[in-house]
């Protein structure tokens, strides 16, 4: 893979970006931030309340490392005052966390095929462990990357910057498993449940992700020289997945809602 880009991290630094504007760009992010910490505890609390409903812990496990990773990126890419070996370690929990919460995600969709019973012991022991050998395996990836403290990704310091498995885990995998949740839950509605608007909710969340990433990563650039630095496309990427989330929740409520009155056998707190 010498010859292809598979692997390399290019970093693009915008040369009319100053502090002032960098700094307004970083408020204008972190309020979306705040904004979505909010909703975030708002679904956590209507989902406590749903007792019967199917994946109800499960889906709050996600919501919950969701609610991390804007934690972290407040203090990975944000505006405080922190050392770099502090900064660098914010980075590679937010990494690893965004590895673990696409699993989680992924993992709720397989819930609904109850092949274990939900919300018990066995299934959430399965669903955090695994989740805790992504979050710890990436983030140690991304740490011995960031302070090289084994030297065994130095090279991904040099041009292309290239590290396979932080490209792996971080870029790829991630991918992968909120395909495979799209998938999972469309046979699950689609074929199981014979229904079809619940898949209005779960392709609008694919849709505003997908929208949120292609402006961070691709139009980011030509809207920070646009504006002379002052907004970039983090604001707009974290507003749409923010709605993006949003929807998945509402689109899981949608196929639960059945049991929220009508509890079938027994439930687990």
């Amino acid at each position: 893979m010498g010859s292809t880009q598979f692997g390399n991290f290019e970093v693009q630094i915008l040369s009319r970006f100053d502090v002032t504007s960098l700094q307004f760009a970083i408020r204008e992010s972190q309020s979306d931030r705040a904004m979505g910490h909010r909703r975030y505890i708002y679904l956590l609390l209507r989902t406590s309340r749903r007792k019967a409903a199917v994946g109800r812990v499960e889906i709050q496990l996600f919501l919950v490392g969701y609610i991390l990773i804007s934690i972290c990126e407040i203090f990975s890419v944000g505006e405080f005052p922190l050392s770099g070996k502090v900064r660098v370690a914010f980075s590679a929990i937010h990494i690893g966390l965004i590895a673990a919460t696409t699993w989680i995600l992924m993992l709720n969709a397989v819930v609904g095929y109850q092949l274990i019973d939900d919300g018990t012991p066995l299934s959430l022991a399965l669903m955090v462990s695994s989740a805790a050998v992504l979050l710890i395996g990436t983030g140690y990836i991304a740490l011995d990357t960031g302070l090289q403290f084994t030297g065994f990704w130095e090279e991904s310091w040099t041009a292309p910057n290239r590290n396979i498995a932080l490209y792996v885990l971080y870029q790829l995998a991630p991918l992968v498993f909120l395909v495979a949740f799209y998938i999972l839950e469309a046979i699950l509605v689609l074929r199981i449940l014979g229904e079809k608007a619940p898949m209005l909710y779960l392709t609008g969340a694919a849709i505003l992700f997908a929208g949120g990433q292609v402006i961070n990563y691709v139009a980011s650039p030509h809207i920070c020289n646009g504006t002379n630095g002052k907004i970039d496309g983090a604001m707009f990427e974290t507003l749409l997945t923010l709605l993006s989330v949003t929807l998945v929740w509402i689109f899981w409520s949608s196929i639960t809602e059945d049991d929220w009155h009508n509890p079938v056998g027994p439930t687990y707190p």
